[in-house]
């Protein structure tokens, strides 16, 4: 009997190269950055022999990909991904560098049984600041107070101090609990919404992401709710913050209804996935003043069209996908994907094994 890569009872890992090592492994562009040489080296230093096939966004490689065992991912499109999966009929498992993986479970994908895992606890840390940062700039009115400096207007504003922000984070995940961890630091009150609140966090990322949920499990939280309560957090928060995975059971979660029952002050933050949101919904939202506003990293359609209504709108703060990136992120990746090669290759659990039926 064959076992899953990565299963506890393995001697040696499911590679055909030395030792359990794959054969073969291809990489496609993380996170916007061409691999340097010593991300390189770090891979061949844990699987020496394995030979390495780069594959560009549109999927062209430059090598043969039939004896490929191994993905390394990028944001490949579900279609280009689908085309690398049928010319590499050897391939068995994929590390997302992403932490969204709704373009690697393809049902093509699912159907070969493909152990997929993601980049879970990579982004917490820089997604967590930038939220800070908006709520800060929010809160201390920094859009109103430099609109008044290019006007050359000397109008001083009231302020809100952070001990008086509710913040509603939906999805305590990796980057939902930073995001709680440093809201909380900050003297806000925190509700959160979790698909299995009453169950231990339990990380399995590791390092920072473990002395995360070390951490969260001592704060405060006023509140961790399941999805079902998502109006009641929605009804109390200042800033609803979006961390959560888009699956079936996500898309389009934040349209009209949500904005409904929202506060009329309160500003939505999604640092998550586009489709989580019904971007016409918003925009309705937001000209007509039923919500105070938008702090946008993710859109439907990216890079948003220069004619997307959000662009103009006074109350809206677009980024571009951009809250992720900080300077030890690549490093971090390689870091990863190396430690959980070793692991593939010593025939060790993985991490960050992603569920299929779940989606994340």
């Amino acid at each position: 009997m064959t076992e899953e890569p990565g299963s506890a009872t393995d001697s040696v890992g499911p590679g055909t190269g030395p030792d359990g090592a794959p054969r073969a492994i291809a990489l496609t562009p993380i996170l916007s950055a061409r691999y340097r040489a010593s991300d390189l080296d770090a891979i061949r230093r844990v699987a020496p022999e394995a030979r390495l096939v780069n594959v560009s966004f549109e999927g062209l490689a430059d090598g043969p990909l039939d004896d490929v065992e191994v993905l390394l991912r990028g944001r490949l499109p579900a279609d280009v991904f689908d085309r690398l999966l049928a010319r590499a009929p050897h391939l068995r498992w994929v590390h997302s560098a992403t932490a969204g993986v709704e373009r690697a479970l393809t049902p093509a994908s699912r159907a070969r049984g493909v152990v997929i895992t993601n980049a879970r606890g990579v982004f917490s840390r820089p997604i967590a600041e930038y939220v800070m940062l908006m709520i800060l700039a929010v809160s201390r009115r920094l859009p109103q107070l430099l609109e008044l400096q290019r006007e050359r207007t000397w109008q001083p504003l009231e302020a809100r101090e952070l001990r008086d922000v509710t913040v509603g984070v939906v999805g305590l995940g990796s980057i939902g609990r930073a995001v709680a961890i440093l809201a909380t630091a900050f003297g806000c009150r925190v509700v959160a919404t979790r698909r299995r609140p009453g169950s231990p966090l339990g990380a399995s990322g590791g390092g920072d992401e473990e002395e995360a949920d070390g951490l969260l499990e001592s704060l405060p939280l006023d509140r961790v709710m399941p999805p079902g309560r998502l109006p009641e957090l929605l009804a109390a928060s200042d800033f609803v913050v979006l961390a959560a995975p888009l699956t079936a059971g996500t898309e389009g979660m934040i349209g009209e209804e949500a904005f409904d029952v929202m506060k009329p002050s309160a500003w939505l933050v999604n640092v998550a996935r586009g489709g989580l949101v019904d971007e016409r919904a918003l925009v309705r939202a937001l000209r007509d003043g039923r919500i105070g506003g938008a702090v946008l990293d993710a859109f439907v359609d990216e890079p948003l069209p220069p004619d997307s209504a959000l662009w103009g709108l006074p109350n809206a703060i677009v980024t571009p996908h951009t809250a992720w990136s900080s300077g030890r992120v690549l490093d971090r990746s390689i870091e990863l994907f190396c430690d959980n090669l070793r692991r593939y290759s010593a025939g060790e659990p993985l991490r960050n094994v992603v569920d299929p039926e779940a989606g994340y």
